[in-house]
């Protein structure tokens, strides 16, 4: 048996790590023909995950404490707030869809600020209930 192991190159090994966490809010679909055209709130759920290729000198991509507080930010904004009343969604349909791409968007934004660029947000994914999803990625 040999003494190494394969690994793939270094430019394709990618640590994750993914916290979740919550909030609820409300909001109502423009263009929509429906149910969801009139106002209406979930008890949402938003998990995050990070991706990076180097770890920190203590062996960790991003401490899971320093996930949720990039994360709080967006959180504590739209938590038991009407969504449509809020930049971007003031113009933007807040879609699940929508969500997904905003929380993408600000806690990139955030984490390259914090990570020097180490970390990046690999997908989004917003629970409008249990059993319904949205996710954006861009890679």
């Amino acid at each position: 048996m040999p003494l190494w192991r394969w690994a793939p190159p270094l430019k394709e090994r990618m640590f994750e790590v993914t916290v979740e966490d919550s909030f609820a809010a409300g909001h109502y679909l423009r263009n929509y023909k429906g149910k969801c055209e009139n106002p209406h709130g979930h008890n949402y759920k938003v998990r995050v995950t990070l991706a990076g290729a180097q770890l920190d000198k203590a062996g960790l991509l991003l401490d899971f404490k320093d996930l949720r507080e990039v994360m709080k930010h967006v959180v504590d904004r739209l938590d038991h707030q009407m969504i449509n009343d809020i930049a971007p969604f003031t113009e933007l349909n807040p879609s699940a869809e929508n969500l997904a791409k905003y929380f993408y968007d600000e806690s990139n934004a955030r984490l390259q600020r914090v990570t020097d660029g180490r970390v990046r947000v690999k997908n989004v994914t917003i629970f409008e209930t249990d059993t319904t999803t949205a996710t954006y990625s861009e890679l």
